[in-house]
C-alpha cells in the first residue's frame, strides 16, 4: 500500500477526546467516531502552508473551495449539485439543528430509524420537537432493513414535518440502495415530510456497496430534502470543524441560511477550508486505501470475536451483538461498556446510546492500526472467556 495506516501515532496527552477521556493510560478506545491514521498527506501539506502564512484571521470561502466539492461529487457519486444550493457551517450536528429549526416548530414531530447516531435524538429535542422512532427491521442475515409499512405509518402523522436519514447508516453500518432511497422519498413526498439527510460518512464504504447520494436518486428526491456532507470522517477532520449543507429548494435555503445565523454557526475556520479543498482535489487515493484497510479490520474482528456481528457495508463503526453476554452477566449495554473498561480495559459505545433499539449491542470502531484491534480483541476475548 502506498499509506501506512498500521503506523501508530500516539495521541495520549494530545488533548484527545477520544484517547485522553480516560485518566487510565492502559484502556483501548474504540468508542467515538474518529479515526487514529494520520490525515492524508497533501492535507497535512496544505496546512502547513497555511501555519506558514502566520495570520489567521476571519476566513472568506473562495470558488476554489466550491468547485472542490462539487466537482468530487460529481466525479465520484455522478450527483451534479449547484453553487446556489450550497452553504457552508462548522458541522453536520449544526447544520442538522439549523435545518430542524428551519423546517419545524415547537411540537412537530420529526421522525428517525432506530438504532440511530445519538445526536440525533438532541438535535430534535434541541428545537423542541417531538421524536418519532420507526425501529429498523433485524433480518436472518444480522443486516438491517426498513420496515416500510411502520415507516409510512409514522410518516403519515400530521405532526411529522422531517425524517432524519442517516445515509450511511450510524451505527447499523448499512449502505442504503439506490431502490431504498427511492421508496424513501416515494412515502415522504406522498405526506409531505421533507428528508434530511446525514451523509458525513458516505466515503467509508466497503466491497461490493456502493454509496449514492439521497438527492441524486431523482429530482423528486432532491425537492423535498436536504443534504448535509462534511470530509470529517471520511478524512479525519473533525477538529477542523467544517460542513456543508445542500439545498435546492430557495426558499427552504433562505429559511437555514437565517437559521444558521440564528444558531451564530456561521463563520468556518480557515485549516478547515484549506483542507476540504485538498482532501477533494487530491486525496481520492487515500480513500481508496483507507477503505481497503477498514475491510482488513473487520475482517479481524470477525475472525477474533466469537458474537454476531452485523455485516459492515459502510462506515468504519462495526456493530456487535453481546445479549448474550449482558443475559450472562446480568446487566443491560450500559452497564456492559462500564464493565469491559474496568474489567478488559476497552473502551467501547453501549447499543442503548442509539436508543432503545440498541440494547443489548455494543459500537466497535475500526478506525485504528491493526495491531491496536487485534491486542483489544484478544482483551475482550479473555474477559468474554472468563464468564
Amino acid at each position: 500500500m502506498k499509506y501506512n495506516f498500521d503506523e501508530i501515532v500516539v495521541r495520549r496527552g494530545s488533548n484527545s477526546y477520544k484517547w485522553d477521556a480516560t485518566e487510565e493510560e492502559d484502556v483501548l478506545p474504540l468508542w467515538v467516531a474518529d479515526m487514529d491514521f494520520k490525515a492524508a498527506p497533501a492535507i497535512r501539506k496544505a496546512l502547513a502552508e497555511r501555519v506558514e502564512h502566520g495570520v489567521f484571521g476571519y476566513t472568506k470561502v473562495p470558488d476554489a473551495y466550491y468547485d472542490a466539492i462539487i466537482q468530487w461529487f460529481s466525479r465520484r457519486h455522478g450527483w451534479q449539485m449547484e453553487r446556489e444550493w450550497m452553504q457552508y457551517t462548522i458541522g453536520v450536528v449544526p447544520a442538522i439543528s439549523c435545518i430542524i429549526k428551519a423546517i419545524s416548530m415547537p411540537g412537530d414531530k420529526v421522525l428517525v430509524s432506530t438504532p440511530v447516531y445519538n445526536c440525533f435524538f438532541s438535535s430534535i429535542k434541541n428545537n423542541g420537537c417531538e421524536i418519532v422512532e420507526s425501529p429498523l427491521r433485524r433480518k436472518d442475515d444480522l443486516s438491517y432493513e426498513i420496515d416500510f409499512e411502520d415507516f409510512e405509518r409514522k410518516c403519515a402523522d400530521d405532526k411529522v414535518v422531517a425524517y432524519l436519514l442517516c445515509n450511511p447508516h450510524n451505527p447499523c453500518g448499512r449502505v442504503w440502495t439506490r431502490e431504498e432511497l427511492a421508496r424513501i422519498g416515494e412515502i415522504c413526498r406522498k405526506h409531505g415530510v421533507w428528508v434530511i439527510s446525514d451523509e458525513i460518512h458516505n466515503e467509508i464504504v466497503m466491497p461490493g456497496h456502493r454509496y449514492t447520494p439521497f438527492a441524486s436518486v431523482n429530482d423528486d428526491n432532491r425537492r423535498c430534502s436536504v443534504t448535509c456532507v462534511s470530509p470529517s470522517k471520511s478524512f479525519n477532520l473533525a477538529g477542523l470543524q467544517i460542513a456543508n449543507i445542500i439545498c435546492s429548494d430557495a426558499a427552504l435555503s433562505r429559511r437555514i441560511d437565517r437559521a444558521i445565523n440564528i444558531n451564530e454557526v456561521c463563520d468556518v475556520n480557515p485549516f478547515g477550508v484549506v483542507a476540504t479543498i485538498a482532501a477533494y482535489n487530491e486525496s481520492e487515493d487515500w480513500i481508496d486505501e483507507l477503505n481497503s484497510y477498514i475491510w482488513k479490520n473487520y475482517e479481524t474482528l470477525k475472525q477474533m470475536l466469537t458474537l454476531p456481528i452485523t455485516p459492515l457495508e459502510g462506515t468504519y463503526l462495526a456493530w456487535v451483538d453481546c445479549s448474550s453476554i449482558c443475559e450472562k452477566l446480568s446487566m443491560n449495554s450500559e452497564k456492559l461498556e462500564e464493565y469491559l473498561m474496568e474489567k478488559a480495559k476497552v473502551y467501547l459505545n453501549a447499543g442503548t446510546m442509539y436508543g432503545k433499539a440498541g440494547e443489548g449491542f455494543m459500537r466497535i470502531n475500526l478506525a485504528c492500526p491493526n495491531a491496536v484491534l487485534t491486542e483489544a480483541l484478544k482483551r475482550l476475548h479473555a474477559c468474554f472467556a472468563e464468564n
